[in-house]
């Protein structure tokens, strides 16, 4: 089956915002007397979207918050990232032309465990937000990655079949996600190195290696 449409994961995939996400939790973490370091996060929450990263958050550190304080939480941790994405250009290096290349030759479009708010605000930022033909963000899909609601849904939106979308992820929840739907797949090695995707169909090193060619061959 030929390839009709490509989907992005969006965290880091198109932006270097992971380590935003990690800045934003530790200021709004740290009250509540939890350390939140790097290795931890990338580790254990780094596939989850805020709820979710949040509440297995405070399962493993033993905090009891009931559904309004997450909804708090969630809320004020957009605003911290906000402020930080406001303050420095966030998308990895030859990410706008990339999307631009596929946008030439497939329809695009994002599933990601992003609030929508937050990937709006980036794409605005870059000038490519209408290069894409649909959005999965956070609260879209009754589950998450790596669930394969969010690339189900994805495929949906633009009215093909799974099988002939291609993904792009950078974590094995989302991979995961994407082959349970039924999607070819390619990782990139932004956050974890290329030893840990041995069943994604592609691995890649940057977005300039993404080339209409090797989508294509897939």
């Amino acid at each position: 089956m030929s390839v009709r449409a490509v989907v992005f994961d969006f965290d880091g995939v198109l932006a270097d915002s992971e380590p935003l996400h990690l800045e934003a939790y530790q200021a709004l973490l740290e009250p509540h007397g939890i350390h939140l370091d790097q290795q931890t996060y990338c580790e254990r929450y780094l596939g989850y979207d805020d709820e979710g990263a949040l509440r297995r958050i405070a399962a493993d550190n033993g905090l009891l918050l009931g559904d309004e304080e997450i909804e708090l939480l969630i809320v004020e941790k957009g605003h911290v990232f906000e402020a930080l994405v406001g303050s420095r250009d966030v998308l990895y290096p030859g990410a706008a032309d990339c999307v631009r290349r596929l946008a030439a030759a497939w329809p695009i479009g994002v599933a990601s465990g992003a609030l929508r708010a937050d990937i709006d605000l980036m794409l605005r930022g870059a000038g490519i937000q209408p290069l894409f033909k649909f959005i999965v963000a956070a609260g879209d899909t009754d589950r998450t990655k790596p669930a394969p609601d969010p690339y189900l849904r994805a495929a949906d939106l633009h009215g093909v079949p799974p099988g002939a979308c291609v993904a792009i992820e950078d974590s094995h929840w989302g991979l995961d996600s994407a082959r349970a739907a039924g999607m070819r797949t390619i990782a990139i090695t932004h956050t974890y190195p290329r030893d840990t995707f041995a069943d994604a169909d592609v691995v890649v090193d940057s977005l300039n290696e993404l080339t209409l060619d090797l989508i294509s061959r897939l």
